[in-house]
């Protein structure tokens, strides 16, 4: 039986060809700086979703929004905030991230059942 831990989100994306990447995002990223206590995780998530928004990142905006939620954000507080982006950060780009936000807040209903 193996004692290995389960390997890590970031691991199991890319650890296969960046694995100094996965441990810098493991050990660094999530192990440091989400760990701070000036902010609570709550506040880094929805920092981290609006900039996710702003620069267009839509592919990590599906993790993130799901992190979020667990973080302790609502739909409503995510959909707000995209939707007080688009002013800010262009129409396009809300509409984007709000696609991603619709499609992952089915899916997790969808899971729940």
């Amino acid at each position: 039986m193996s004692t290995d831990p389960a390997p890590s989100t970031a691991q199991r994306l890319v650890g296969d060809i960046a694995p100094k990447l996965a441990d810098l995002t493991d050990t660094v990223l999530f192990g440091d700086v989400w760990a701070r206590p000036e902010l609570a995780r709550r506040d880094r998530s929805l920092v981290t979703v609006a900039a996710l928004v702003t620069n267009g990142s839509t592919e990590q905006l599906v993790s993130h929004l799901r992190l979020a939620r667990q973080n302790g954000l609502t739909e409503a507080e995510l959909v707000e905030a995209i939707t007080h982006l688009a002013f800010y950060s262009g129409w396009p780009r809300a509409m984007s991230a709000i696609t991603v936000a619709k499609r992952v807040f089915a899916e997790d209903k969808d899971e729940k059942g």
